[in-house]
């Protein structure tokens, strides 16, 4: 199973090759980009794109895929910037956030990658119709941007009543959305009810994963084994999925741990779980 890390890891930074180089060093053999503008400015295509493009061309490690961007701005959100909702039932902010995801998605003529990993809808979101009819018409848009630069959209479960498995599956199945596939996050899963079950649903859909631990109280993003989940059971899960997705850890930054001291046996204790 491929060895991958998210750059969610570093999201407060900006990234640079040193940071790959170190990810590089310690084993990672794919990389998830988390697109966040004081992260990757990715609408600087002439600067810190081409910067980071020149690392994936010289270093031999693929981008795997790129989360979609969560807010727009170069505060992620502190300023008070409204989040990329491609869910809202507001005409113009619609528009405004796939405008939003497009600019992430054309990182891809500089640095191809395979996924771009989408959220629908905000944290703890309610169902209605609308919000669901918006999301649907936002990803047949996206998926066609994104056919011609070779990446196929991933739908990520996400603790909101829009986005568990159940309802993308219904997405993918009605709009007949055949290229559009899930990641599956193990910590979401979690903390929303029962994750064998969830997995189940979406099992054939899996393409890329998101790795990570939690109490099942908040979406904490710790290390496999700080939290309550059975890795046991969660990569016997993965084993069982027919696209052979990533081991593609997401974890959030810890300033008591150095995480290049940690990737490689946090890789050997899931894989010999």
């Amino acid at each position: 199973m491929q060895r991958a890390v998210s750059t969610y890891l570093y999201v407060r930074e900006r990234l640079h090759p040193g940071i790959l180089d170190g990810l590089a060093r310690n084993g990672v053999q794919a990389i998830e980009i988390f697109a966040a503008r004081q992260h990757l400015d990715y609408a600087n295509r002439k600067a810190h794109v081409k910067e980071i493009a020149e690392w994936f061309r010289g270093s031999g490690v693929p981008l795997n895929s790129v989360h979609s961007p969560l807010y727009a701005d170069y505060e992620w959100g502190r300023a008070g910037a409204p989040p990329v909702n491609l869910a809202s039932t507001d005409r113009a902010g619609l528009v405004e956030a796939m405008d939003e995801v497009k600019r992430a998605l054309e990182i891809a003529e500089q640095i191809p990658f395979r996924f771009l990993v989408q959220h629908l809808g905000l944290p703890n979101e309610s169902f209605s119709e609308k919000k669901f009819e918006s999301a649907m018409t936002s990803i047949e848009h996206l998926r066609a941007f994104a056919k011609p630069l070779g990446v196929r959209i991933l739908l990520e479960n996400i603790p909101n009543e829009l986005s568990t498995p159940d309802r993308l599956m219904e997405m993918i199945q009605t709009a007949h959305f055949d290229d559009v596939g899930i990641c599956f996050d193990f910590g979401h899963a979690h903390i929303m009810g029962s994750m064998p079950e969830a997995f189940e649903v979406v099992r054939k859909q899996v393409c890329s994963t998101h790795v990570h631990d939690n109490a099942k109280v908040q979406d904490s993003h710790l290390w496999p084994g700080q939290g309550t989940i059975d890795w046991k059971e969660a990569m016997e899960l993965l084993r069982s999925a027919p696209q052979t997705p990533p081991l593609l850890l997401e974890l959030a930054e810890d300033e008591k741990v150095n995480p290049l001291e940690k990737l490689g046996e946090a890789f050997e204790k899931l894989e010999t779980a």
